[in-house]
């Protein structure tokens, strides 16, 4: 074996994210959506360029600060059953957040998670029960409420709804949207197919090869395709309708150079 050679993921990158919006990241396995999401929210460092959240460079903050800042960005995962942990309780599993940032225990901690699982549409009388108990939208549902209870100012979405049933994505879908229009929600929402972020997003970033290769507004990118790769993508994906698009404050930039 010859000598190890750096691979840049990302090259390039320039993404800024307003409060209250959606942006879709589109693209293939491997086109470095992935990275970019774990990149902004801290579990992975960029080795050149910057993130800001809120204002703040990722880079600079020291240790009381990241804990701070992990309580605005969180995230929901593609599998609803393997972000789970199977030998824990939902209760339990809803309640971490509040209990890693020691923010309520006891009762309080209890009536909090029953209120996120019925904001997320479940029953709160199934606080106890164990997340192979239920159904796969059900447990994705179960994720959402996790990623809410700190009220982050950024929730990622990482492939939410591929692993779904059709029918099961639109029940997501639309609960993703309505819970946005009620709680102001600010999300980055990855997907590989141009038909699901078209139902959920305000504009969308279309990915190749460590690149953004077109961005424009969901409408707009879909009735006027720029990129032949976006037209591929375009070519492949189902026809949903898109939303109203609106302008609003920056709430996330990133900038990871090549």
């Amino acid at each position: 074996f010859g000598p190890k050679r750096a691979l840049d993921v990302l090259k390039g990158v320039n993404l800024t994210v307003g409060r209250g919006e959606t942006i879709g990241l589109v693209g293939e396995s491997g086109c470095g959506k992935s990275t970019l999401a774990r990149i902004v929210a801290g579990l992975v460092p960029a080795t050149s360029g910057r993130v800001r959240v809120l204002g703040r460079d990722m880079g600079t903050l020291d240790a009381r600060q990241w804990r701070e800042m992990r309580r605005e960005v969180q995230l929901v995962f593609q599998d609803p059953f393997g972000s789970l942990n199977p030998r824990r309780r939902v209760g339990a599993i809803i309640g971490d957040p509040f209990r890693l940032h020691g923010l309520a225990k006891g009762e309080e901690r209890k009536e909090k998670v029953r209120h996120l699982m019925e904001r997320v549409g479940l029953n709160p009388e199934h606080y106890n029960r164990f997340p192979a108990e239920f159904s796969g939208g059900q447990r994705q549902r179960i994720g959402i409420a996790r990623a809410l209870a700190l009220n982050p100012a950024l929730i990622i979405c990482d492939e939410p709804v591929s692993a779904l049933d059709v029918s099961i994505q639109a029940q997501v879908l639309n609960l993703l949207r309505e819970l946005q229009r009620d709680l102001g929600l600010t999300y980055l929402f990855i997907s590989h197919d141009l038909s699901v972020v078209r139902h959920v997003c305000d504009r969308i970033a279309v990915m190749q090869g460590g690149r953004i290769v077109e961005m424009e507004t969901a409408e707009r990118l879909f009735a006027d395709p720029q990129h032949d790769y976006t037209r591929t993508l375009l070519a492949a994906s189902r026809t949903l309708p898109a939303f109203a698009e609106g302008g609003r404050r920056s709430l996330v930039e990133t900038q990871v150079a090549s």
